[in-house]
């Protein structure tokens, strides 16, 4: 059996041009030995700048406060561009009604990168989820662009992911920040205390009806709750980042808790909007 030559660019592209290896599978599959790991790089940074337009920052506004905005957490536009998806505990502070203190998303003003484009537009809690954390709001005023929500095909362990949303709050300005990372672990939202003297009754009611949630090999930031958590490759979204709700489940018995990020799986955005009667398209 003949040996196999191996060739540069040019010489494999002349000899599958005169017909040497011509039809073959291998000159169907050699290029892709070839393809720079660049593509992958720009196939990421293409959906990153999908998701962009789409997350926006969730907090509250009083006029006669200094200062008047209050970024809580993160949010993202989703089904008709009129809702929004957002952790629960992000919204869960009473509001001063008395004061004129308002609900408000957060945006940044799409044709211009100035600090002082920051936009604001009212919202209402249309619904919540206590259980999962999750809220959904409802915008006044023009729809935004809307993220796609995942709602079959469920995510394995080792798959690629990222989040984007607005880490330490407004802290380093209104500039959606994206991380990276995989699907570390599939677990349940609590475990088993060592001793009844460390169960809450939250813990007995989700030990109860425990549910599997996402770990993740990434950091995010208090700022990110609520942030969508995304298939890398695709940008539909696989779940809603918490770091807040989850803590106080898993790591409940922990003096310091750690760093590890975790991720509420997106079928129950599904069933949230299901129950609300809204289509997701």
């Amino acid at each position: 059996m003949a040996g196999i030559k191996i060739v540069g660019d040019a010489e494999f592209d002349l000899h599958c041009q005169k017909g040497f290896i011509k039809k073959s599978l291998f000159c169907l599959l050699m290029p892709l030995f070839f393809m720079s790991p660049v593509l992958q790089a720009n196939s990421l940074s293409q959906v990153i700048n999908q998701i962009k337009p789409s997350i926006v920052g969730v907090g509250t506004l009083q006029a006669t406060r200094r200062p008047p905005s209050s970024l809580q957490g993160t949010g993202f536009v989703v089904a008709d561009g009129y809702h929004v998806i957002t952790n629960y505990h992000v919204i869960s502070k009473h509001l001063q009604t008395e004061k004129k203190e308002s609900l408000v998303i957060f945006y940044r003003h799409a044709k211009s990168d100035r600090k002082d484009q920051i936009k604001y537009r009212k919202v209402r809690v249309l619904a919540s989820d206590k259980e999962h954390d999750l809220a959904l709001l409802r915008i006044e005023g023009r729809k935004f662009p809307a993220l796609k929500v995942e709602k079959t095909r469920k995510p394995q362990e080792g798959e690629s992911i990222a989040f984007t949303g607005f880490p330490i709050g407004a802290v380093l300005g209104l500039f959606p920040v994206t991380h990276r990372g995989i699907i570390s672990s599939i677990s349940p939202v609590v475990i088993p205390a060592p001793s009844s003297s460390t169960l809450s009754v939250k813990m007995i009611k989700r030990l109860r009806n425990p549910y599997f949630v996402y770990q993740l090999d990434a950091t995010a930031y208090p700022g990110n709750s609520g942030s969508p958590m995304y298939d890398a490759g695709t940008g539909r979204v696989l779940g809603v980042i918490n770091k807040v709700f989850i803590k106080e489940s898993k790591e409940s018995i922990l003096q310091k808790p750690s760093g590890i990020t975790y991720a509420i799986p997106s079928k129950y955005i599904i069933k949230l909007l299901k129950q609300n009667k809204i289509s997701e398209f």
